[in-house]
C-alpha cells in the first residue's frame, strides 16, 4: 500500500540506481528522498539491509520496471525452502509413561529469590590510588592534619592544633 503512493525518478537504470520520492505523510515527514540501489541491494532507508526483505521503495521500483520482486528476495524466505522445512514427518512425543528411565537423577533447584540486605558491594578493581601508603603518618579525615583524628576533633578543634 505505501509503495503506490512513491514517485521514481531514474539515475542510471543499467547501474540500478533510482530516487524515490515518498509523500507528505499524518505523521508531518514530507517527501523524504530515498536512494536506491538494485545491484547493490541498499536503500538510503536502511530497511532492506536491516529486514534483508525488499522495502516499499524497491517494490515500487519493480513496479515500474515491470520485475519481479522475489528475485530480490533471500531464498530463504522461499516457497520452496518454506516446503523443504516441513516436508519431513512429525511424531506426536509420547506421555512420559512410555519414556526411557535415565542414569541419573533430574533435580531442579528453584532461584535463590531471598534480597539480600545491605548496600551492594562495588565491582570495581582496586588501583594504586586506591591502596594506603604505608610510609606517611596517619592524618585526620575532616581536616587532613597530622597527629588528629576524628574522635579528638571536637574537643581539640582545627584552631587548637
Amino acid at each position: 500500500m505505501k509503495s503506490r503512493e512513491h514517485k521514481v525518478t531514474s539515475y542510471n537504470p543499467r547501474e540500478g540506481i533510482y530516487m524515490v520520492r515518498s509523500p507528505i505523510r499524518v505523521s508531518g515527514t514530507r517527501n523524504n528522498v530515498y536512494t536506491l540501489r538494485l545491484n547493490n541491494k541498499s536503500c538510503s532507508c536502511g530497511k532492506w539491509r536491516t529486514y534483508t526483505l525488499p522495502c516499499s521503495h524497491v517494490l515500487v521500483v519493480c513496479r515500474e520496471n515491470r520485475s519481479r520482486t522475489y528475485t530480490y528476495v533471500p531464498e530463504i524466505y522461499s516457497r520452496q525452502t518454506y516446503r523443504r522445512t516441513y516436508q519431513a514427518n512429525f511424531h506426536p512425543v509420547l506421555s512420559e509413561n512410555f519414556w526411557s528411565d535415565v542414569p541419573f537423577n533430574l533435580t531442579f533447584y528453584p532461584p535463590n529469590m531471598k534480597k539480600e540486605r545491605g548496600r551492594k558491594q562495588g565491582k570495581r578493581f582496586q588501583r594504586e590510588m586506591d591502596y594506603k601508603n604505608s610510609d606517611s603518618p596517619p592524618r585526620c579525615g575532616r581536616c587532613h592534619m597530622l597527629g588528629n583524628n576524628r574522635k579528638n576533633y571536637n574537643n581539640l578543634g582545627p584552631s587548637n592544633i
